[in-house]
């Protein structure tokens, strides 16, 4: 993968998501700016995995600004449910991104089940450049669903998510304690480890 310029579109239209991104983009000397800041629309996540939904995401941004685009899909996966939500987890949550619904949604379908509550939060990472070309990194960070939710901090289902080792969820941590736990956060590590 070719050296990277300063300015790096980050392919997404989740505030939450572009500020954990510009956070872990901060040590590269990248200057991100978000898809939305630059109108750039949202394509159609017609893709059945993280991997490729992320490369969809980053090929379109990059295509349309003419800068590198980097896109990240991620979701959580219940192994009692299959997996679900998946790569369906922002769509759990309905038009009007009522994450709410979707925790509760994910726990009436696991109290139901009676099974076993172990989960991961999954990133797929895509880097992809103007002229074409996209390398792909992927994280995940396990741990279990708890309810009720806790926590307001973060964003989607961070509430639910307990990571493992610790007695708190992702809701009720400060961003910068989250942070190096995440998903997002194993997959940069990869991301920066083939820019170096």
């Amino acid at each position: 993968m070719p050296r990277l310029t300063d300015r790096l579109v980050v392919a997404s239209h989740n505030a939450g998501k572009v500020r954990e991104i510009s956070a872990l983009l901060g040590p590269l000397g990248l200057e991100p700016v978000s898809a939305a800041d630059l109108g750039l629309p949202e394509p159609e996540e017609t893709e059945t995995t993280f991997v490729g939904n992320a490369a969809l995401k980053a090929r379109a941004a990059a295509a349309a600004s003419g800068l590198p685009a980097l896109a990240d899909d991620s979701g959580l996966e219940v192994f009692a449910l299959g997996g679900d939500p998946g790569v369906y987890s922002a769509r759990w949550a309905g038009p009007n991104k009522d994450f709410a619904a979707a925790m509760a949604r994910v726990w009436e379908l696991l109290d139901v089940s009676g099974k076993d509550r172990g989960a991961r939060f999954v990133c797929a990472l895509a880097l992809a450049l103007p002229g074409g070309g996209v390398e792909v990194f992927e994280g995940e960070a396990r741990g279990r669903i708890v309810w009720p939710p806790r926590g307001d901090k973060g964003f989607g289902y961070d509430p639910i998510f307990e990571p493992e080792g610790f007695s708190r969820t992702f809701g009720e941590m400060s961003h910068d304690e989250k942070l190096p736990l995440t998903h997002r956060a194993r997959a940069f590590e990869k991301l920066v480890a083939s820019l170096a």
